[in-house]
């Protein structure tokens, strides 16, 4: 009987109405998602940038943006970096070709760029890290580099010629990625690529980690990278250890009652191991709740670039209600970062590192919500009244319209000082502690879950075999 071969899905796509990845989304992730890339022509027709080249300039010069610029020389194949902030005057000085401007977080500054990201509701939104958007001149380019992280990179502005290499997923071979030790970006020492294209505005690549690629300008083009949130095992379980640590009862020790004379003194017997792993066990979260809460915690504050804080006074939850009640609705920070997950009873909400027992509907709602009016606050039960007040406290939501108290009736506080809480953003870059890969790498070969307790077998490496990309959204460029 003649063996059914089996059909190799293809890599390149025209998007359809209706079908904006050319195909459902269920297709997509089973046979693409984190298997092998997809160019997907049209997947946002008749595209226009929300954002110009010297609006992304403008903004590479604020003080909290993370913006590099990086620059190549063709005869000699050199490569420079430069970190923002930027000053205006650095821009014009610069020359017609050969080089890239990449700004991290646009969405977080740009709510015509924030909307897009509607566009993937396919995917977890907390799997979503950011838009980082590159500006390149003709001949612009980063190198041929690999990243660690799903990414999909809308073409948005010009044309950009992107070559990859998908040998891994259509030849289950894969390519060199040693990288070149005499630039400062981690670029591929050896790049033969299977695919050659020309994106025009619309046209959107996504990639799967590891899939070595170089995008080069054909014309002054910006492109909108789409990166996913990927924790690294090592920072995984670094996190969770020092919340294990945290929690760990100090009279809890290493205990022998039943200690029995020992053939050698000096032999670390089995039993004594045995004894080792009961102590572990001990400080374990024994309630798989706690794990999930953990992570919860975890990823809405991963990679956070800034700290969300509340300047001066909120208004009293009479006054919050009142605005509600004359049609202004809140606004949620753009760095605040939620998500929520089902629990033992009801559910809990996250908002960048912080915890909320809510109802279900509770969760869904506020998770779901970027700006919260009359009608979802009159569902919310009185659980979730109380978190959201708490949340406009923190600065995470705020009354999108401040003229609205300026009249003699305004809600003020009892000193007199107007009650509206402004946003501030406090730069967290140099305070987040990175765990460098070359440093040490973790291998989890085993998480399990028992009604005592959380099981985590790990091993580390202190190899340096692999590396971030140089996109962007690892910080690595």
């Amino acid at each position: 009987m003649a063996v059914r071969k089996t059909k190799t899905p293809v890599i390149e796509v025209q998007a359809r109405p209706g079908l904006p990845l050319g195909m459902p989304a269920a297709t997509f992730l089973r046979d693409y998602w984190q298997k092998r890339p997809l160019l997907i022509r049209g997947a946002f027709p008749d595209f226009e940038t929300p954002l110009q080249p010297e609006d992304l300039a403008g903004l590479a010069c604020e003080e909290t943006a993370l913006a590099r610029l990086i620059s190549h020389d063709r005869a000699t194949d050199g490569w420079t970096v430069r970190t923002g902030p930027f000053q205006e005057e650095d821009f014009p000085g610069m020359p017609d070709h050969d080089w890239t401007l990449l700004v991290q977080d646009v969405d977080k500054w740009d709510p015509d760029v924030r909307a897009l990201l509607s566009h993937f509701s396919f995917l977890p939104r907390w799997r979503m890290d950011d838009v980082m958007i590159s500006f390149a001149a003709t001949g612009g380019s980063v190198g041929a580099h690999v990243d660690q992280y799903d990414v999909f990179l809308l073409q948005a502005h010009g044309h950009r010629r992107w070559q990859i290499d998908a040998s891994e997923s259509i030849k289950g071979k894969r390519p060199p990625l040693d990288f070149r030790p005499d630039v400062e970006l981690k670029l591929l020492q050896r790049f033969k690529p299977t695919h050659d294209w020309v994106l025009e505005p619309g046209d959107m690549l996504y990639l799967p980690p590891n899939v070595p690629h170089n995008g080069v300008a054909e014309d002054p083009c910006l492109t909108f990278s789409f990166g996913m949130r990927a924790p690294a095992s090592a920072e995984l379980i670094s996190d969770y250890l020092d919340t294990l640590i945290m929690d760990a009862d100090e009279a809890i020790r290493y205990q022998d009652p039943d200690l029995k004379v020992p053939e050698d003194p000096n032999e670390i017997d089995a039993v004594a191991m045995n004894r080792v792993v009961q102590a572990l066990n001990a400080i374990r979260m024994n309630d798989p709740d706690r794990l999930g809460d953990w992570f919860g915690r975890f990823i809405t504050t991963y990679r956070a670039a800034g700290d969300v804080v509340a300047s001066g006074q909120p208004l009293p939850r009479h006054d919050v209600e009142a605005a509600l009640a004359e049609g202004i609705e809140l606004g949620r920070h753009p760095w605040a970062r939620l998500a929520w997950r089902r629990a033992k009873k009801g559910a809990s909400l996250y908002c960048s590192g912080l915890e909320f027992a809510l109802p279900v509907k509770d969760a869904q709602a506020l998770a779901g919500a970027e700006q919260i009016g009359a009608p979802l606050y009159q569902k919310l039960s009185a659980k979730g009244r109380d978190a959201l007040h708490e949340l406009i406290a923190g600065g995470y939501y705020q009354l999108l319209d401040g003229d609205a108290f300026d009249d003699e009736d305004d809600f003020d506080d009892e000193d007199g000082d107007e009650g509206i809480a402004e946003y501030e953003i406090i730069d967290a870059t140099d305070t987040v502690e990175v765990v460098e890969d070359e440093d040490v790498q973790a291998n989890v070969h085993e998480v399990t879950v028992h009604e005592d307790g959380v099981e985590v077998i790990v091993d580390f490496d202190d190899s340096d075999d692999d590396a971030e990309g140089t996109d962007g959204h690892g910080g690595k460029a």
